[in-house]
Parts: C-alpha cells; sequence; structure tokens
C-alpha cells in the first residue's frame, strides 16, 4: 500500500472543474476546454506523498519549467497558453499555474538518460542492457554512456512504480511513427538540455518527458527538466563508482531510510512528517538548481 497520506481535498474555484489531483499537480479545466494545472508544494517519495510539504517547491518547478520551455521552443512546440491567474483564483496559486493546450497525451513516460544509475544501472548489472538496449561492459553507478539512449516506461498510477519498457513495447502501443518522434523528441530535448546544463555545471544524467498531441503535432507537456523528473548533478562532485550528490529530493530520502525517521519503508505504514532541518535543506536544493540553472536569483 502506498499513495497519499492525506489526500487533500481539491480548491473549489468558480469557472474551474477539477479533474484530478496527482503527486504534485491539480489539474482544473475551465470553460474554454483549457487546462489549468497548479503545481503543490507536496513532497513524494518512495511512492508515498509525505505529510510534510516543502515551501515555494512548486513555483520552483513551475517557474523552471517555463525557463527551459523558452530554451526548446524550435526543437518542439509547449503546452502552455499563458501564466495568468484564472478569476477567482488563490492568491497562493500565482508563480504556481500555467494555462495549458488540452492534448491527447501519449500514455508513455519519454526518458532520457546520458548516465548509468537507478533502475537503469539495477537492469545493467543483471544483464548488460537497459530498456533492451545493450550497453558495453565495464560501466559503474554514474557512468556517462557512450550516446544518450531512450528508455520509455509505463505510466503508473499514484503510488505504483513506472514500468520500464522495451522501444518495441512503445511502438506496439502507439505505432511505429509515433514511437519514431517521440524517441527523436526526447534525445534532441535531452542532448539540448544537457549542453545547457553543462555550461552551468550541472550534469544532466536523465530526464523523463509527456508529450501529446494537438492534430498531427507532437507537443511537449507536464514539467520539463526539474528536479522531480530529472537527476541534476553538481559536475565538480561527479565520480562514477557511487552514489552522486544531486539537486533533488536526497535529503528527504536518506532522513525516511534513517534509524532517526522510525519508518519502515517495507511497512505498509505512512511515512513521518518531515523534521524542519530536512525540510529547509530540501527548499534550498530547489532553489540553488533553479538559480543555478537560469542565473536568476529567486
Amino acid at each position: 500500500m502506498s499513495g497519499f497520506v492525506e489526500k487533500p481535498e481539491p480548491l473549489e474555484v468558480p469557472g474551474l472543474v477539477h479533474l484530478h489531483t496527482g503527486k504534485v499537480r491539480d489539474l482544473y479545466q475551465n470553460e474554454a476546454g483549457d487546462l489549468v494545472m497548479v503545481a503543490s508544494d507536496r513532497m513524494s517519495a518512495y511512492d508515498w506523498v509525505l505529510p510534510t510539504e516543502i515551501p515555494d517547491k512548486g513555483r520552483v518547478l513551475t517557474q523552471l519549467s517555463l525557463w527551459w520551455f523558452d530554451q526548446l521552443t524550435d526543437l518542439v512546440p509547449n503546452h502552455v497558453l499563458s501564466t495568468e491567474l484564472p478569476e477567482g483564483a488563490p492568491a497562493d496559486w500565482q508563480g504556481r499555474t500555467l494555462v495549458c493546450k488540452s492534448l491527447r497525451m501519449v500514455p508513455v513516460e519519454c526518458v532520457a538518460r546520458g548516465y548509468l544509475t537507478g533502475s537503469g544501472l539495477a537492469e545493467y548489472d543483471e544483464s548488460r542492457t537497459v530498456c533492451g538496449l545493450a550497453l558495453p561492459e565495464g560501466l559503474v553507478d554514474g557512468s556517462e554512456l557512450p550516446a544518450p539512449i531512450f528508455t520509455p516506461a509505463t505510466k503508473a498510477e499514484v503510488g505504483e512504480h513506472d514500468e520500464n519498457v522495451s522501444y518495441e513495447e512503445v511502438a506496439r502501443r502507439t505505432g511505429a511513427d509515433t514511437a519514431a518522434r517521440l524517441r527523436q523528441a526526447t534525445l534532441a530535448v535531452y542532448s539540448r538540455a544537457r549542453d545547457i546544463a553543462r555550461e552551468r555545471g550541472i550534469i544532466l544524467a536523465d530526464t523523463k518527458f509527456e508529450f501529446g498531441f494537438e492534430g498531427d503535432e507532437l507537443v511537449l507537456a507536464d514539467e520539463v527538466l526539474t528536479p522531480d523528473s530529472s537527476r541534476f548533478w553538481p559536475a565538480d562532485q561527479w565520480q562514477p563508482g557511487r552514489a552522486q550528490p544531486s539537486y533533488d529530493k536526497q535529503f528527504v530520502r536518506d532522513w525516511l531510510t534513517s534509524a532517526e525517521s522510525g519508518w519502515d519503508r517495507k511497512s505498509e505504514q505512512p511515512p513521518p512528517a518531515l523534521p524542519q532541518q530536512v525540510v529547509e535543506a530540501t527548499r534550498a536544493k530547489y532553489v540553488e538548481a533553479y538559480e543555478r540553472l537560469t542565473g536568476v536569483r529567486w
């Protein structure tokens, strides 16, 4: 069992219909049929949405996504229509809300990996492959791959694991043409972002994208290249053969699995509230990632 420790009640806003509450985002639809996506300060770890929020997290994710969308417009169109607050929306939605196109979403997590770690490393250690793609011998945790690879996954419900699948499985589910377009777009966007991040002293180890269709046009959707959807490592601390320091929720994961938390990850008990020092350290990491990538003070 996993999911929300306590699922929040959606806010009622005149003119908006609540569609879905995800791990981080709440999704509404306005009277024009556009989607209104609101990034909360919720934090998830180990398939649980935690009882403690990280202040400013939703705004950091939203503003960083907007910055990246601007860097990528010549490669792929995106779903953003407006950042204006819908009439009647609470003031707290400011800076964390996007009005977006309603797309036919592709039910695939489009993952690009330039470095070996996480679930890719686990598969590599067993079979020298990732999502069925053969890789050379001698790679370790944190190794740079010979070239970026497309390693898709199926999108899971809240509380479930995304499942890595082969490219052939994506082609079977979506059609060969769509699968080829997803792979091409994913690797093009990853390569552009990797180079931009590298100039700023950050390694983009891997990331996941979501795409949808507007007519026949493939459109980049959801969040993009944030610490929630990507592994960012400080380049000056990169050392293959060990777990890398990262700009993400690592402080949260480390505390939850420490003796101090008193939580047994294998139990069905929900995780406890986070202590203030973990909240502050995690917020600082998200803000640092934003500032280093964009060059803008938070």
